[in-house]
């Protein structure tokens, strides 16, 4: 029976409005293609393209490359286009250029597979060079390996290369979908808040920015923290926005000055709630072309992260978890073994290292036991199993046949595997073997083994951290391990007025292969208690946030949110070794912009307005006379 013609057409309306259109690239443009779009379907079509000369051959042929791909050129021969071969053959690598002609099939044998455009050929018959190319500090090209002093140096030529222009895109595509998910599925209001604010007590150093009045900076915020939270106050139930942030946080590697989140915040939520969220959101932006991602992601406790994986951020693309062996060796003669466990947080635990002996030389284990002492001021000691089944090690003539076979089943150690075993303080032990798992993986992967799928994506909640961690410069003075507006987990809110050391938060990270690309909380909505943890717990001025206090006196709604670190999971999704490479223009790990030479000085006169004057350090006094 055939469908009324009125309701045929508001199926195809329906479907059309259904199927996103694919992108018109050549819309506003004077170009009649992309380099990298042309197929044997358009043989017979004369095309104008614009782009890049990237490789020439003896006035033949070029390639022209564009932001979507490549394009092979012929070279005409003949008299009549004589001005076209002299221009295109004398144009250097790198020139812009206009050309213009008919697209025809390769000739048979000389189609390329490896290119999407390596059927047909463009034969010229116009040409123009629009902007000539001098001398390149390197080349344009994905293989020639440059140092990244001189790539952010020449940040423009640089990002003409697949690899970046690729990653940019991709990014771009993932906040449109992060966008859509959150605005028309599901009622967020994308706000933009200020970055000229004030001091933030506690959390990292904020850079300063002068004013006119005599004395007094602006502060440029680290995250979007009170104003989101004063959002949810005003009524707006939930807000979001691609968030600039800055950290003064001086030469880290791998860190920047100035980074992006994603930064949400919702009224009336609990911690379920945001993880809910947060998993819907990543699997609807998920690139398709690196697989799909199973939602909901596994949890894990803050102190069994600790106690099986030795960090907040576990890798679980592999094991090699950290083993408690306490009860194991509890009734051995070893000293260490029992001075250890006599301390209240004494523990005895190892990690094996599997096929140790086969991939890993001596110098390998030692400089792990040398690590191990530099940084975390623990003992190492090593147990290997040989081919026979038996243990060798210093410590096995203090062990008798019982305790051999249970360490061996404990850590479910096979031929030629090596245990790593240290004795001490719960947390230093455990953080120390947790450094170790990570470097014997990279030893082992750089011997040959593989133990972490570089295609996988292991995604992780870690939640129940401390409220609370004493100050590492002054234990006996606490800190937020968040930050001050975290609120207590519900059963331990009676411990923050008795013993806030014990006090469990409402603070969750997202975790991706050993990274975190998230964090968030359930925030302090009563004023009184927001108060409390300023002045009684922190010992901070509660005046310096006076506003926000005030706020929560004026009928604030429970609330919550997360902010997700945008440079460094995209950098994991395409696999790039650092949160620089997808970014347009980044600092160097100094926090400098090679490119541009910033920061930069300013004369004297420049500074007046601001009541500034700079003391300068001899040595740069005396740079600036020369």
């Amino acid at each position: 029976m055939a469908l009324p013609r009125l309701l045929v057409r508001a199926l195809h309306r329906a479907a059309a409005a259904a199927a996103p259109a694919a992108p018109d690239f050549n819309s506003f443009v004077t170009r009649t293609n992309t380099c990298g779009e042309l197929r044997s379907a358009h043989v017979g079509q004369k095309v104008t393209l614009y782009g890049w000369i990237q490789y020439q051959r003896q006035g033949l042929f070029l390639v022209l490359r564009d932001f979507q791909g490549l394009t092979q050129v012929v070279i005409p021969q003949d008299e009549a286009h004589s001005h076209v071969k002299e221009l295109l053959s004398n144009a250097p690598v790198e020139s812009v250029v206009r050309v213009t002609g008919t697209v025809s099939p390769r000739p048979l044998g000389q189609q390329n597979p490896k290119m999407p455009t390596g059927d047909i050929e463009v034969k010229a018959e116009a040409a123009e060079i629009l902007n000539s190319c001098k001398k390149l500090p390197f080349e344009i090209k994905d293989f020639i390996k440059k140092s990244e002093a001189l790539r952010m140096q020449y940040r423009y030529l640089d990002l003409r290369s697949s690899r970046l222009q690729s990653s940019l895109r991709l990014r771009s595509r993932v906040v449109m979908r992060m966008r859509e998910y959150l605005c028309n599925l599901h009622g967020f209001v994308d706000v933009e808040t200020p970055t000229l604010f004030k001091r933030t007590p506690g959390g990292a150093k904020e850079f300063l920015v002068p004013s006119r009045e005599a004395g007094k900076f602006y502060s440029l915020p680290q995250s979007p923290q009170q104003f989101k939270q004063l959002l949810m106050v005003g009524g707006l139930d939930r807000y979001f926005q691609v968030a600039r942030c800055y950290r003064d946080e001086g030469s880290r590697p791998d860190r920047q000055p100035e980074f992006t989140q994603i930064d949400i915040e919702m009224s009336f939520v609990d911690q379920a709630g945001i993880q809910r969220l947060i998993e819907g959101l990543l699997q609807h932006s998920w690139p398709e072309e690196r697989g799909s991602i199973m939602t909901p992601f596994p949890s894990m406790t803050y102190e069994e992260a600790l106690a099986e994986y030795g960090t907040d951020k576990p890798d679980t693309r592999f094991g090699m978890k950290i083993v408690d062996i306490s009860d194991v060796l509890r009734g051995s003669n070893i000293h260490f073994v029992q001075n250890a466990l006599s301390y209240p947080h004494g523990s005895i635990r190892a990690i094996c290292i599997p096929q140790g002996v086969r991939y890993l030389k001596n110098k390998d284990l030692e400089s792990l036991k040398e690590s191990a002492k530099s940084q975390y001021n623990q003992e190492i000691m090593e147990i290997i199993r040989r081919p026979d089944g038996s243990l060798k090690s210093l410590l096995t003539k203090f062990l008798g046949e019982k305790e051999q076979s249970e360490l061996i089943q404990a850590l479910n150690m096979q031929e030629d595997d090596v245990m790593l075993l240290a004795a001490g303080e719960h947390k230093q032990v455990c953080s120390a073997l947790g450094a170790l798992r990570l470097l014997s993986a990279d030893l082992l992967e750089a011997a040959g083994l593989e133990l972490r799928d570089p295609t996988a994506f292991h995604f992780l909640w870690v939640v129940d951290f401390p409220l609370f961690l004493p100050k590492a410069e002054n234990p006996t003075e606490l800190e937020s391990a968040h930050h001050p507006f975290t609120a207590p987990h519900p059963s331990d809110a009676s411990l923050l007025y008795s013993d806030p050391t014990k006090v469990r938060s409402q603070h969750y990270d997202l975790v991706l292969n050993g990274n975190e690309v998230g964090g968030g909380s359930i925030r302090i909505h009563s004023a009184e208690q927001q108060r409390f943890v300023l002045e009684k717990v922190l010992k901070e001025d509660s005046e310096v946030l006076s506003h926000l206090i005030e706020a929560l006196e004026f009928g604030a709604p429970p609330h919550g949110g997360i902010a997700l670190g945008l440079d460094r999971l995209i950098s994991l999704i395409v696999d790039a070794p650092s949160i620089r490479d997808v970014i347009a223009f980044p600092k160097s790990f100094r926090g400098r912009d090679l490119m541009g030479n910033a920061p930069d000085y300013v004369t004297p006169e420049e500074l007046e307005p601001y009541h500034i004057q700079v003391s300068w350090p001899l040595e740069e006094k005396e740079a600036k006379k020369n």
